[in-house]
Formats: C-alpha cells, sequence, structure tokens
C-alpha cells in the first residue's frame, strides 16, 4: 500500500482548559478528496490550522509522506507542498488576476541592479493556467474583483497547484457560491485529484461533499464522529453524524414532525 500524503494520528488539540481536539486520527491518500465535515465548533478549522502549520498539536503525531511534520508556520507547510485556501482566498480584489496569481513568487528579470516584473510571461501564464479550468479571461489585468466567487476559488486553487502543491486544504470552498459557481469550484476539484493529487475539502454541506468525495471524516465536539468510503453511508447518515441524531430526533418528537 502507498504511504499517506498526510497521516494525523490521535492529534489533541488544548487552549488551556479548553479542549478543541481530543484524539483525532485523519489520513489523505494521493489522487484522494477526503471531505472533512462538521457543523460550527466541531473542531474543524483548529484541525486544518494543524495541518497547514498554523498551530502545533498539544499531543499526537503529524506526518507528511512519512516524516514527522514540525512546522513552525505555515511557509514551512507550503515548502513540504502543502497548500492551504482559506476562506477569504489570499487574494486582493483591487490587483490584476496576474499579481494575483504570481503574488510573492513574481518573476523577474535583472536591469543592472534594479529588476522588473516579467509581466507577458506571467500574464500568458495567468491566462492559459485559467484556461486549463476552463475559464477563458478577457483580460489577465483585469482586476479581481471583477470575477465571480467560483472564478475566484478556482484562481486560488490554480495558482496553489501551479506551484507545485502536492496537498490542498480547502476551507468551505463553497460556502457562499451559487449552485453554477459550485459546480465550477466541484468540477475543479475533481480535475486536480486527476493530477493526483490530495485534497482535504472542509465543508458543513454534506451534499457538496458527496458529489467529489472518495473519503469522509465526521467531527462533532472535538472528536471523531465517523469514517466512511464512498458508499459506505447516505447524506442522511452524514447530517445525523454532523448535527447529533439523537438530539435532532428529540427535536422533531417535540415538534410533532420532521426536521
Amino acid at each position: 500500500m502507498d504511504m499517506p500524503l498526510i497521516e494525523a494520528r490521535d492529534i489533541h488539540m488544548h487552549f488551556g482548559h479548553v479542549i478543541a481536539l481530543a484524539g483525532i486520527s485523519f489520513t489523505l491518500e494521493e489522487g484522494q478528496v477526503h471531505c472533512l465535515l462538521g457543523d460550527n465548533g466541531a473542531g474543524k478549522s483548529t484541525l486544518i490550522k494543524i495541518l497547514s502549520g498554523v498551530f502545533r498539536p498539544s499531543k499526537g503525531e503529524y506526518l507528511v509522506a512519512g516524516r514527522d511534520a514540525d512546522f513552525g508556520s505555515p511557509r514551512d507547510a507550503l515548502d513540504a507542498g502543502i497548500a492551504t485556501v482559506f476562506q477569504d482566498l489570499g487574494l486582493v480584489p483591487l490587483m490584476s488576476i496576474t499579481r494575483n496569481f504570481f503574488m510573492g513568487r513574481e518573476p523577474v528579470r535583472w536591469l543592472g541592479p534594479f529588476h522588473v516584473m516579467k509581466f507577458a510571461y506571467a500574464d500568458r501564464v495567468a491566462r492559459e493556467e485559467m484556461r486549463r479550468i476552463g475559464i477563458d479571461l478577457r483580460d489577465p489585468e483585469q482586476a479581481v474583483g471583477t470575477l465571480s466567487g467560483g472564478e475566484r476559488q478556482c484562481l486560488a486553487i490554480a495558482r496553489a497547484v501551479f506551484f507545485g502543491a502536492r496537498v490542498l486544504i480547502l476551507d468551505e470552498p463553497t460556502s457562499a457560491l451559487g449552485v453554477a459557481q459550485t459546480s465550477m469550484v466541484l468540477r475543479y476539484i475533481h480535475q486536480v485529484r486527476g493530477k493526483g493529487l490530495g485534497v482535504i475539502f472542509i465543508t458543513h454541506n454534506v451534499r457538496h461533499a458527496m458529489a467529489v468525495g472518495d473519503a469522509f471524516t465526521v467531527l462533532n465536539r472535538g472528536r471523531v464522529a465517523g469514517r466512511f468510503r464512498r458508499g459506505e453511508a447516505s447524506i442522511e447518515d452524514l447530517q445525523g453524524l454532523m448535527a447529533g441524531g439523537k438530539e435532532l430526533a428529540e427535536l422533531a418528537e417535540e415538534l410533532g414532525g420532521t426536521v
């Protein structure tokens, strides 16, 4: 069996007396979309901050390609091939698509003691990479703020893939999108998986997860409530674990109907 891209073993995270995570184990394989599901306060955000190098766990092991990942910062995680696309996307709306695509990694040429950005090359790459995912840019110099929400998500993902990410952590990428834009992002996630990358898809929307997921881990109050492969659980099963099936059943009985 191939070695997992990521393996977290018995991860705990404490903030003083608050226990945010209590014994989370999690693996991500090459070419897999692993959906991390949970309601607000389930521990999803804390776990991805550990995986992306923002936090060190209070207890437990975190391995990347079989090696101990003692990340001191998100830069360490990025250098190890783990790119995180947070909900704010890290894009600057008033800057051009090209500038955003290469932000922090601008291709330059030197003119004596000075360097200038290679704009023609950068524009061409930005246009080609966006075209690969089905987005035909009118002008790569247009402001990112003119793109739709789905196009911005795809831009942030395309940037990570272009710069060599082996693992993509996507934090609620479809939470604020309409149906058409959600379809665009989910289709691109499927395309990225086909390239052999591992994708961690964090969401509270079970239907979006079921559309692309290969594996599912459900968190509830900092603990693993369930682990499944595709076909092993229904949408109703996953929703019940996320929200607490017992609580929903009791509420339905109280209201005299279904919830």
